[in-house]
């Protein structure tokens, strides 16, 4: 029987952990500040938003909200990240994407300093990530490594496949897992016979951005099954790249949609919150 990896009860896990560290921070007089940046009133912009700072607020972590109208310009958004890279109150600064299209998003996330970029999407964050340094890591991969770790799934030595070659999933995904001791396969759209490359995978992580197209035609029998993406049913139920439905079965373990992969991300952005304080302690 498959095992269905829980990400509800694995990210309440690091969240409480979380908390207890900050208990601990609070009581050396130590405080964490985010500041979470949102441009436009995207409703599911409003809705992470809003899961964030409840984050916050669970964990101990204190923030700060700039909701910002639509028309802002790319000039008045820079200015703001300046102003709160400059501001020793505040930790962490976060920009949600996506921003209205006349800003351009990847100045924006040069402009914010990488030693406040707790979404880990800087290029110095990137590169400290590739070469082994310490730094903040993307949290939807970071919270993947933490999912398998905390189910008991060794990923030394495995074969893993990535499905997806995003700045956001795909590549840091690979670097971490490289970092794990896995042997690592990234595809994508123009990858030849993807069944059978997909087919090799001890663990197999899905971030395409296709709705169920992950059938059991895909999966190697036994293998983990990481399913990274949301999209919503004609009928309004969520659902992943990968058929959960065909696929589970043949798996020893999977993520499901929602309720697998996407609580980790928030609980990771808080992980990489405290590691703020964390870095000035060494």
């Amino acid at each position: 029987m498959s095992q269905l990896i829980d990400g509800k009860r694995i990210s309440q896990q690091i969240k409480d952990e979380l908390k207890e560290e900050m208990k601990k921070l609070d009581a050396l007089g130590k405080s964490v500040c985010l500041a979470v940046i949102q441009v436009g009133d995207d409703p599911a912009s409003t809705v992470y938003v809003r899961n964030k700072k409840k984050a916050c607020a669970y964990v101990g972590i204190r923030s700060r909200a700039y909701e910002l109208p639509e028309e802002t310009t790319e000039e008045e958004l820079i200015r703001l990240v300046k102003e709160l890279n400059a501001d020793a109150g505040v930790n962490g600064i976060l920009v949600q994407l996506p921003l209205p299209s006349h800003i351009d998003e990847d100045r924006i996330i040069r402009t914010i300093s990488p030693d406040k970029d707790v979404d880990g999407f800087h290029p110095v964050s990137v590169g400290r990530l590739w070469i082994g340094e310490k730094g903040f890591l993307s949290c939807t991969p970071a919270g993947i490594i933490q999912l398998l770790k905390r189910s008991g799934i060794g990923i030394a030595g495995k074969e893993c496949v990535i499905v997806g070659r995003s700045n956001i999933v795909g590549k840091p995904m690979a670097a971490l897992l490289l970092r794990e001791n896995g042997t690592v396969t990234v595809t994508h759209s123009r990858t030849v016979d993807l069944k059978e490359v997909t087919k090799r995978a001890d663990i197999l992580i899905v971030a395409m951005g296709r709705k169920k197209f992950i059938t059991s035609e895909y999966v190697k029998e036994g293998a983990v099954v990481i399913d990274v993406g949301m999209h919503r049913e004609d009928d309004g139920h969520l659902c992943g790249d990968v058929d959960f439905a065909d696929v589970e079965p043949h798996t020893a373990a999977i993520t499901p949609v929602p309720g697998g992969v996407g609580p980790m991300t928030i609980a990771m952005l808080m992980d990489n919150c405290v590691e703020t304080v964390r870095t000035q302690e060494e």
